[in-house]
């Protein structure tokens, strides 16, 4: 992968072919056409929030009682994705006070306390300060950060709860992204953990020192291999309980749930459970799991208006309007992304209409900049001016990771589409466009 993943439009990602429309689903479908008929057609974003919560509860139920899953909020902030998780998951992963307050509002009036826990390399007073106001709990990446974590636990007047996060000296599971073995500004290094803790115990009156946090790659394809990566790091924490002397709540593997945009080599869950099944955690110890893709991704369609098709020396660009301004995932890990065309009959007939018909084609954005490839090559592509392309699983990093700003476009609607596939109307409920989670 290259530094950001953008500069080379010839890189090497894997080529997809075309998805036909009728892959999709039917309010998608009937939402991406819908698109076409404003005056001013721009992309949009488009959700089904109960295929998040389906997905959710899946994972719950193939894990063990002391297992806990925490939606990755970062993933997928918008506000009806949110609610109809916070019935289903255990608590939310967060990584400022705005997201504190979305995970807080999703949880409702659930009776029983949500799990927060909160992750970033430069955590400010304000989100250490309501975060421990709302029982979370902080997996400090610094000596530093101990300290500021100790003085809100002052602040407070009760201890900090706090996590250790650490930074592996290996890495024992591979993924798209890693997270540990290297020089990083995230975690504190495996070498200096003991020299923390030893700092942990001066500060007792006002934190107290409950787990340990290692969150080391991303995109894990082999349940297999997540699950002994876990198995791993429950042996790691409680070896360093007992060196310690920590009373161990919990063990936090992070994220990184493999997630197969293609649908061909789906994350198996049933072994998953299986391996953490097979664990003997200390009691009263907690395993949370903080996924965010694998969850969200799969509820949500990125739909842009093709603006036009052009054959340029021998290649051909479906240019849309929209671009790695709006959903800048894919081209930023090098990710095969699925592409759809809709097919839109109303054309003004004194224009051109400049086609495709069944060939590779690379779709680009809106943007000045050679940067705006949404996806390099696809293969089979039929498409014309006017149509509707549809990125599909865009339920995860897509609106919240986008430059929404660049260059002044507009931003992207988020809605959240109907679900009575037998009403022919398109599917705009709850609109929210240009909102800010």
């Amino acid at each position: 992968m290259s530094d950001f993943g953008l500069l080379s439009p010839d890189r090497t990602v894997r080529v997809l072919p075309a998805l036909p429309a009728s892959a999709l689903p039917a309010p998608v479908a009937r939402w991406a056409a819908g698109l076409a008929e404003a005056p001013d057609p721009v992309a949009a974003y488009g959700y089904l929030p109960d295929v998040a919560a389906a997905r959710a509860a899946e994972l719950r139920a193939a894990l063990p009682a002391w297992a806990a899953v925490c939606f990755a909020l970062k993933a997928n902030g918008f506000a009806p994705v949110l609610d109809a998780l916070g019935a289903v998951v255990d608590g939310f992963e967060v990584s400022s006070r705005r997201e504190l307050a979305a995970a807080r509002a999703a949880w409702g009036s659930r009776p029983e306390a949500p799990l927060l826990v909160s992750s970033g390399p430069a955590k400010s007073d304000a989100l250490l300060d309501a975060l421990l106001a709302a029982g979370g709990t902080v997996n400090v990446e610094s000596p530093l950060e101990l300290h500021r974590a100790a003085a809100a636990g002052r602040r407070a007047g009760r201890p900090a709860a706090v996590c250790v996060r650490v930074n592996p000296l290996d890495v024992p599971v591979a993924g798209d992204l890693t997270m540990g073995g290297a020089a990083s500004p995230f975690g504190v290094p495996e070498e200096d953990v003991p020299a923390l803790l030893d700092a942990a115990r001066t500060l007792s009156e006002d934190l107290e020192v409950v787990g340990v946090h290692v969150h080391a790659a991303s995109n894990v394809a082999d349940a297999g291999d997540y699950a002994g990566y876990a198995a791993w790091v429950l042996d790691y924490a409680t070896g360093l309980a007992d060196a310690h002397r920590l009373a161990l709540r919990i063990v936090d593997v992070g994220g990184g749930l493999g997630f197969d945009a293609t649908g061909e080599a789906p994350f198996d869950l049933a072994r998953l459970g299986r391996g953490l099944a097979a664990l003997d955690p200390p009691p009263g110890v907690r395993m949370i799991l903080e996924p965010g893709r694998w969850i969200a991704a799969p509820c949500g369609w990125y739909a842009a208006p093709i603006a036009d098709v052009k054959p340029v020396r021998g290649r051909t660009f479906v240019v849309l309007r929209g671009g790695v301004n709006h959903f800048l995932l894919p081209a930023s890990w090098d990710l095969p992304q699925p592409l759809a065309v809709v097919p839109i009959e109303r054309w003004d007939a004194r224009l051109p209409r400049p086609a495709v018909h069944g060939a590779r084609a690379t779709v680009a954005g809106e943007l000045c900049t050679p940067e705006d490839t949404l996806v390099p090559d696809v293969d089979g592509v039929t498409a014309r001016a006017g149509d509707v392309a549809v990125l599909p699983c865009a339920g995860a990093y897509g609106w919240e990771f986008g430059l929404h700003e660049f260059l002044g476009h507009p931003l992207a609607p988020r809605v959240v589409l109907e679900r009575d596939v037998r009403r022919p109307s398109p599917a705009l409920a709850a609109a929210s466009p240009g909102d800010r989670s």
